[in-house]
């Protein structure tokens, strides 16, 4: 009997990048096993054509956003990537040509990361091109950093840089007006760049293993995540809007336009890490992240109570935001 035209797809484009615990793609289920002394931290992720990236944009680079975003989830964790599950659903004008493109961006990542295909499924759709994930990640027993365990006291940071993917998702649909049209090359391949293809903080892990009690994924905006994970934790925190770091692009914005702040501080996509640790381990924290080459900012600090977190701004004067993340629903 000939191969169904998902076997085939799968046999071209797929099974070449698959580690050994997918057993080729010819079976129903992937085999592994993770370290010894490992727990198993598994993570799944869904991006949706028009909602998670833009039909135009490049097949390569969707399959990079669909991977990195469950890494995002590994790295907070403090794990160490061991494999994925990709599940795909395949509109009628997805061509095999796009296929390529999606799967040799898929095996760039999958090869850069040491995190393999183990298996999946492919199957047609009448809506847009929708890609899960599921990532699987290795942890020493017991040392998973869960974002449950924030204490009063402890000082609240972030990595890299806040709200240059939202920033980049407003220019690539026109929506800055003029301070867009006056932002420099440099600062618009940047801000686009950082939409597109996110920066799994993976660098971090051990300085988180080591020092923090608490860390998540920044994915749904700053001030909404922020919000969460205390809540999660039954504590409050003060956070310092003025301590949040910005990329030069988003500065050369705000220069423009003070209004985009909120933004920057709600927009979603960012896939930093925010990481509670004790006062008396903060420096050893900096310093290792520092060495790592992933950078983080302290930003406020966790407070004993249940009401949700203040942010002031740089007077010291409290502000609320009326979206505070994105949101599906």
């Amino acid at each position: 009997m000939a191969a169904s035209r998902e076997d085939d797809l799968i046999a071209r484009h797929f099974a070449p990048i698959s580690g050994p615990a997918g057993l080729g793609l010819l079976d129903d289920a992937a085999c592994l096993a993770p370290p010894e002394g490992s727990d198993l931290v598994v993570t799944a992720d869904v991006i949706v054509e028009s909602v998670h990236f833009l039909p135009d944009d490049p097949p390569g680079s969707v399959a990079r956003k669909a991977l990195r975003v469950n890494l995002s989830d590994l790295a907070a964790k403090g794990a160490e990537p061991i494999g994925f599950l990709l599940s795909l659903s395949l509109p009628a004008n997805f061509s095999d040509e796009s296929l390529r493109l999606f799967a040799l961006g898929l095996a760039e990542d999958a090869r850069a990361f040491s995190c393999p295909l183990i298996g999946g499924d492919t199957v047609a759709t009448p809506g847009p091109l929708s890609i899960a994930v599921t990532a699987l990640g290795g942890v020493r027993r017991g040392a998973m950093i869960p974002r449950t365990r924030v204490r009063p006291g402890d000082r609240l940071y972030v990595s890299g840089s806040i709200g240059d993917a939202a920033l980049g998702l407003r220019l690539r649909l026109d929506q800055l007006g003029a301070p867009g049209r006056r932002l420099s090359q440099q600062s618009r391949l940047f801000l686009l760049d950082r939409y597109a293809v996110p920066q799994p903080r993976l660098a971090l892990r051990e300085a988180l293993r080591r020092h923090a009690h608490a860390a998540m994924d920044v994915s749904d905006g700053l001030v909404g995540d922020a919000s969460k994970m205390m809540r999660a934790s039954g504590v409050t925190a003060r956070i310092d809007l003025a301590a949040v770091p910005l990329s030069s692009a988003a500065r050369e914005l705000l220069a423009h336009d003070r209004d985009l702040f909120a933004t920057l501080v709600t927009g979603g996509d960012d896939y930093e890490v925010l990481a509670s640790v004790p006062a008396d381990r903060a420096q050893q924290f900096e310093e290792q992240a520092r060495e790592a080459g992933a950078p983080v900012t302290c930003i406020g600090e966790a407070r004993a109570g249940v009401e949700p977190p203040v942010f002031v701004d740089e007077n010291g004067n409290p502000r609320v935001f009326a979206r505070p993340s994105f949101s599906h629903f």
